[in-house]
């Protein structure tokens, strides 16, 4: 055998045992690296503009240049924000869970991953979790010409009407 077919069987038996799955290896279909969350939890928050636990973690802080800011939050099973509403209105991603919005006077949405939602401006609104499924999404919030102004919460009559 010259040093030519000596390389191509070398080459071939390589492939074949690089190709044929290790014994050793545990693989299943949901891997770790899938359920992990695309931001960090972040911290419960702690006023009395929610129903239930949530969490938030800034991603943004608005400044003098970008007067935006972007937070993503985790809401257990039936929590939710109360009524509020922004100057400049806001955005939702849905990330990950089911979720609801609701503008005042309009029925209640259904938010699941990869829903987009744009709130106007001015408009009372809420928005959290399911009943019994933990709801992730990211706010995108404008801070020109004010804040977000925070109304009463949202009742669990209003929270569970369809």
């Amino acid at each position: 055998m010259n040093n030519k077919n000596l390389l191509v069987v070398i080459l071939i038996v390589t492939i074949i045992f690089s190709c044929k799955p290790s014994e050793e290896k545990n693989i299943t279909v949901n891997s770790t690296a899938e359920q992990e969350l695309i931001f960090p939890k972040g911290k419960i928050i702690a006023n009395d503009n929610f129903v239930g636990n949530a969490w938030l973690e800034m991603l943004v802080f608005a400044d003098s240049i970008n007067q935006n800011s972007v937070g993503s939050v985790t809401f257990e099973p039936g929590a939710r924000t109360n009524w509020h509403s922004h100057p400049n209105g806001q955005i939702i991603l849905a990330l990950e869970g089911e979720g609801y919005y609701q503008e005042k006077g309009s029925e209640k949405k259904l938010l699941r991953k990869g829903d987009v939602v744009k709130c106007p401006s001015n408009i009372p609104h809420w928005h959290g979790a399911s009943s019994d499924t933990e709801f992730i999404q990211v706010a995108i919030t404008s801070r020109i010409n004010g804040s977000t102004e925070w109304l009463e919460a949202v009742t669990d009559q209003e929270y569970t009407k369809r």
